[in-house]
């Protein structure tokens, strides 16, 4: 029997919402690697049985856009769905979405024979082999070079855990055990939400549990209709000058029914890692529109049905198989920032002045000194927010792409990875100020223990600042020093750096954007500036002319 009671269908609503922040706690406290369970470098969430997403739980945005794109593809390839099944993936053409690093756990759950839902789970993984340590090389030309491909197949057959795949998995990585334990944790994590829903759907029947679903999905895209038509109207367009020097370009036409966002005018895409899928775009592009629609609301499959995403395939941000991705994330987020930036001078209220707009993700690898095992440290690192119209930018926060995540704290790193953490300040280097001023990035050390260790990154916004609003001047940039007895070289990408022991890899990590004409600060934070250290007495004269 079917209840349309509307708090009954509240209830079961906000039990899927608990169910999947379940999934992701469950997976975070028995994970292996201290990129999942301190970081938090991962995402849950739940489907409907076609593979919509019906509650979003917590993680990184970005990731948590992937999950039902995963589901689908699954459903796609698989007729023979059974209770007891896990399905794994992490290729990009094949349900993954991002890179092979990045692996989706996803379950089905019923009820007697009926599909009801999918739970699924996705998180970052220290190593899945490839021509480099930590599965990412600068040097990749095709998705060969980075990680063994799981082209969305059954890892667990009807409860019992088909071995084969699992030894294929391990024995491909440089760090079995920790792979291994973190796939497990993420089955954990499937297992767990699918028990809650089974509890669900038989509390409240399975009528009713499928109609908690699509009633919320309704209410999702109700929701962001009304807010739609609040936006201002019309064609906007922007082009932007990249760090290599190509033109990226974006249009993004508002009406009352639609968001179309047309991504089409770009670059073909490059023979590096660089490129992003078409998939990977698109979820750009719904972070952007559900800021704009409703950020306090949940996402679900509703909340982006008034949003059309616009690619040409063969170009960077819709790329062709083989492609090399294993740094797609940088390329996405600048799809990401394109469509804030073009919008920022419409919506001034909502979008503020550029932020740092980098993942910064940081590799450094080798044999542990003490263990004599090897390790791969993978950070994202912390940023400046751009100031709004009425506010100072935060300081040291993650990119807008990587959501409500933390850095691994010093100890930590100290005890699992071959290195020394000297140093953590904030970034005081010019740069950012305006009536408001962007918040602060970050400077941090990395003093290298082994003997033969290595360094592979990629930043962007380093020559390509982030941006002012109103006659606020640009951010300061992104960037690594690495620190040798010879000399100290600058990079903004690397990729496999020999570095030795005390060595020291120096992060910078840039200050976001002002807002404003600097001229117009007041005078009491211009002073609190000075006093933090934050800005010189002789530059604050200079900048503020005070």
């Amino acid at each position: 029997m079917m209840s349309n009671d509307l708090i009954t269908l509240e209830i079961i609503q906000n039990s899927l919402t608990a169910a999947a922040d379940e999934m992701f706690a469950a997976m975070g406290k028995t994970a292996m690697s201290s990129i999942i369970y301190e970081v938090l470098d991962m995402g849950s969430g739940i489907t409907d049985a076609e593979g919509r997403i019906a509650s979003s739980g917590a993680g990184i945005p970005a990731f948590i856009g992937v999950l039902d794109k995963s589901v689908q593809f699954i459903l796609s390839k698989h007729e023979d769905i059974r209770p007891g099944d896990v399905f794994i993936t992490n290729d990009p053409w094949h349900g993954g979405v991002t890179h092979l690093n990045d692996i989706v756990l996803a379950m089905p759950v019923f009820q007697g024979d009926t599909l009801l839902a999918w739970t699924a789970i996705i998180a970052h993984n220290s190593d899945i082999g490839g021509m480099a340590p930590g599965s990412l090389s600068g040097d990749a030309t095709e998705i060969f070079h980075e990680g063994l491909r799981l082209p969305a197949v059954k890892i667990i057959n009807e409860g019992v855990t088909d071995q084969a795949v699992m030894d294929i998995i391990t024995c491909n990585s440089r760090m079995p055990d920790f792979l291994k334990g973190d796939v497990w944790a993420a089955i954990a994590g499937v297992r767990v939400g699918a028990r809650r829903l089974e509890g669900i759907a038989e509390k409240y029947g399975a009528l009713t549990f499928l109609r908690a679903m699509e009633s919320f999905m309704d209410f999702g895209e109700k929701a962001a209709r009304a807010e739609l038509k609040k936006l201002p109207k019309g064609t906007f367009e922007l082009d932007e000058k990249q760090d290599d020097g190509q033109i990226f370009n974006v249009k993004v036409t508002i009406s009352d029914d639609e968001f179309v966002v047309d991504f089409r005018d770009n670059p073909d895409q490059m023979a590096g890692p660089g490129n992003a899928t078409r998939d990977g775009t698109v979820i750009c592009a719904q972070m952007i529109f559900k800021a704009l629609t409703g950020p306090d609301t949940p996402a679900n499959d509703g909340s982006f049905r008034p949003l059309k995403v616009l690619t040409r395939e063969g170009s960077i941000f819709h790329a062709k198989e083989p492609a090399a991705v294993g740094f797609y994330y940088e390329t996405e987020i600048r799809s990401n920032d394109l469509i804030w930036r073009c919008l920022a001078p419409h919506i001034p209220d909502v979008l503020p002045a550029g932020h740092f707009s980098s993942i910064c993700g940081t590799f450094i690898g080798g044999t542990h000194p003490d263990t004599g095992r090897q390790y791969t440290i993978i950070e994202p690192q912390l940023g400046g927010w751009g100031a709004g119209q009425d506010h100072d930018g935060n300081a040291c926060m993650f990119c807008n792409f990587h959501g409500e995540t933390y850095n691994t704290p010093a100890e930590v790193s100290e005890a699992r990875n071959g290195l020394y953490v000297d140093r953590m300040a904030l970034n005081d280097s010019p740069g950012g100020e305006g009536q408001f001023t962007g918040g602060r990035g970050l400077i941090l050390e990395y003093r290298i223990r082994t003997e033969q260790g290595f360094l592979t990154m990629g930043f962007t916004r380093f020559t390509e600042k982030p941006w002012g609003m109103e006659g606020g001047l640009d951010g300061s940039g992104n960037y690594v020093e690495v620190i040798k007895p010879e000399g100290t070289e600058t990079y903004n990408f690397v990729s496999g750096l020999p570095l030795t022991t005390d060595d020291v890899v120096r992060v910078v990590t840039s200050s976001g954007a002002g807002y404003g004409d600097p001229k117009k600060r007041d005078r009491k934070s211009v002073a609190a500036d000075i006093k933090a250290g934050l800005i010189t007495p002789d530059r604050a004269a200079s900048i503020y002319g005070k």
